[in-house]
């Protein structure tokens, strides 16, 4: 496993918050049953002290405890049992009696026998070295009196808490590695399914290559999101070729009849046999005309490569206003248009709107004798002509790039208007349709979200 990929830092995390649960568990264990064993330990020696102090106060005399203060251990003291030891101790330095081992007398004990009313529960040790939990507390003026009992079992009890936490803990993160292993070896399968399927498309350009989609987790709507950009892109792709394709045929037509021309014209030149004016004149007009037709061509070329590559921001538009603009243009192209326009307001791009509503207008001037009648209301523009129509069976194929019917294809136009127009309407999240009227004629119909008023 490389310690540089997704799956060592995804093990390393899950390893590393694990053994931090463990630690903080194991130590609250221990520190739990280190405290209920002191605590054990100090509620036997408290009552004792209480009632060796009792004892001390009822009878106003420390006699009877230095009468006891050297015996035995195991023998019965009366009413004050001691623990496993006790020593008197006083605040001067005087000599002092215990029963049970000797404990080692530190300066805090010493000012507890001066200061007097106060009690002090530490771990301290006898004078040969065994631990020991002392409670030390004042008896009287300058005197103390020291209670303890033997804590080493306890100590060797925490030892071995201690060494079993710590075994667990290291057991504990074992087996968090190996279970981070396990989780991001399967958590991180379809991702690696991924992988392989982008270095895939990336070394063969096959955009075919699909990912299945199981469940519905993230890595699923990951594995649907790429399969639709894939599906995107291979669509994009085919539509790429398909433009090259029918713009290559498209454009062999007016390049041959150019090169055709020309060629007679040279001919003319370097034979020296000058063509009849009329003639010469018909054929220049002929290069003129396939010299248009090759503008027209690249530019909705052009158009339609922009709308399949940029797209432009779109911002908000006054669609009456944009077709207002379309219509003053196609009337200086000799078009004959009324209108009946009704404020609405989209969000699109104008310019390859208007190129739309002026692709609609010339196709209805072109093919429709007399006017064109263009309306818009409540977001529904119509383009009107009085033509013979569509037939039926071409409706279907009218919005194709480089498609035109037969009765069009004698007419001029590189048959790429409706195509732009179905895109430029597409980009506005909107929708075009053809249909001929009921007494004659087409109607274009574009339907596009918006308000009648600007939100502005």
């Amino acid at each position: 496993m490389r310690w540089g990929s997704l799956r060592s830092r995804l093990t390393l995390l899950v390893t590393v918050a694990v053994a931090l649960a463990i630690a903080i568990c194991a130590g609250a264990c221990f520190m739990i049953v280190r405290k209920q064993l002191y605590d054990q330990v100090d509620r036997s020696l408290v009552p004792s002290a209480a009632k060796a102090q009792n004892s001390y106060q009822k009878q106003n005399d420390l006699n009877w405890l230095m009468k006891h203060c050297t015996a035995s251990p195991e023998e019965p003291t009366g009413r004050y049992r001691p623990p496993e030891s006790t020593q008197v101790i006083y605040s001067d330095g005087r000599p002092t009696c215990h029963m049970g081992p000797a404990l080692t007398i530190t300066p805090y004990d010493l000012r507890i026998a001066a200061q007097g009313g106060r009690s002090h529960l530490h771990n301290g040790t006898t004078e040969d070295g065994t631990p020991m939990r002392i409670l030390t507390e004042n008896v009287g003026p300058g005197m103390a009196v020291m209670d303890a009992k033997r804590i080493d079992q306890l100590k060797d009890t925490l030892r071995n808490v201690a060494l079993l936490l710590g075994a667990v803990a290291a057991l504990g993160v074992l087996g968090a590695a190996w279970a981070g292993m396990a989780v991001a070896r399967a958590g991180l399968a379809p991702v690696g399914r991924l992988t392989k399927a982008v270095e895939h498309i990336a070394h063969t350009e096959d955009l075919d290559t699909r990912i299945p989609v199981e469940g519905t987790d993230e890595i699923a709507r990951l594995s649907a999101s790429f399969n639709a950009m894939t599906a995107s892109l291979a669509g994009s792709r085919d539509r790429q070729h398909q433009l090259v394709a029918d713009a290559g045929h498209e454009l062999r037509t007016p390049l041959t009849t150019l090169r055709t021309n020309i060629d007679l014209l040279l001919r003319s030149e370097q034979t020296g046999r000058q063509l009849d004016p009329g003639a010469k004149e018909r054929l220049l007009v002929n290069v003129k005309a396939q010299f248009a037709e090759l503008s027209t061509l690249v530019g909705d070329l052009l158009q339609l490569a922009r709308g399949d590559a940029d797209h432009e921001p779109h911002v908000e538009v006054a669609l009456h206003h944009v077709v207002r603009a379309a219509v003053d243009r196609a009337r200086l192209r000799g078009a004959e248009v009324t209108t009946d326009l009704e404020p609405w307001y989209v969000v699109g791009n104008a310019a390859s709107l208007e190129r739309a509503v002026l692709n609609l207008i010339d196709n209805a001037g072109k093919f429709g004798p007399g006017q064109v009648e263009v309306a818009l209301h409540g977001g529904t523009l119509t383009v009107r002509d009085h033509g013979p129509g569509i037939p039926e069976e071409d409706l279907p194929h009218v919005f194709e790039r480089f498609w035109r019917s037969s009765s069009a294809r004698g007419l001029p136009g590189s048959g790429l208007g409706l195509a732009i127009v179905a895109q430029a309407v597409a980009e506005a999240g909107g929708d075009v349709r053809l249909a001929n009227a009921p007494d004659g004629g087409v109607i274009a119909t574009i339907t596009l979200p918006g308000n009648l008023t600007s939100p502005s």
